[in-house]
């Protein structure tokens, strides 16, 4: 890199260099894992030395910690505006699921980086983690609590059922990345008849129980 360039990447705004640094260690950490991963790779994958890398978001640890919290709000995004408030709840929930599986499809780097890296590692990331998945499952809950208050389904069940549906969605979806030939539409369909057929019963007040 010629002085020059390096005088005019220097006059980069600081959020512009962030979401560079960022993208980079996203493509490291997705292709190498946290442990594996190097600063050195981050920096020449970024075009940025290592002091600026240090001096923007830290250490290694507080680097992958900005990556899961950064991914994670963005995935939450795309699906929250993905639902369209005015439709019924049933196709609400599929646009929220083609919103998800979209998403993880467009991004897989940065679904690595959520559910197969920051899973492994645990111990300082558990709660950035945690707080995504407390934040999918508000969102699910909130249209079934619409859907249980019309049907007269017991509400207090809804969060429950909110939490097995995002973990069947955050399985399905660390399936789909060792089968990337399969479409994201069909990954939701099948995701949506075992989800929707069932809770359609339950909102119905058809329920199942042991003999």
């Amino acid at each position: 890199m010629s002085v020059d360039e390096r005088r005019r990447v220097k006059r980069l705004p600081r959020e512009v260099r962030e979401r560079q640094i960022l993208d980079a260690a996203v493509r490291v950490f997705s292709a190498h894992g946290y442990h594996n991963a190097s600063m050195d790779e981050v920096s020449d994958v970024a075009g940025v030395s290592k002091p600026m890398i240090y001096a923007y978001l830290g250490s290694k640890e507080d680097l992958f910690a900005a990556c899961i919290h950064r991914e994670s709000a963005n995935l939450l995004d795309a699906v929250a505006g993905g639902v369209p408030l005015d439709l019924p709840p049933d196709m609400q929930l599929w646009h929220g699921l083609r919103a998800f599986f979209d998403y993880v499809g467009e991004q897989r780097a940065s679904w690595r980086v959520l559910h197969r890296q920051a899973i492994s590692q645990g111990g300082p990331f558990s709660e950035e983690l945690l707080a995504m998945r407390r934040r999918a499952i508000s969102l699910v809950d909130t249209l079934l609590v619409r859907t249980a208050t019309k049907k007269g389904l017991d509400d207090n069940a809804t969060e429950a059922l909110a939490a097995a549906l995002v973990g069947a969605a955050e399985s399905l979806a660390d399936w789909w990345l060792d089968h990337p030939e399969v479409p994201s539409k069909v990954i939701a369909s099948r995701l949506m008849n075992l989800a929707w057929m069932g809770f359609g019963d339950l909102v119905e007040g058809r329920v199942w129980s042991p003999a």
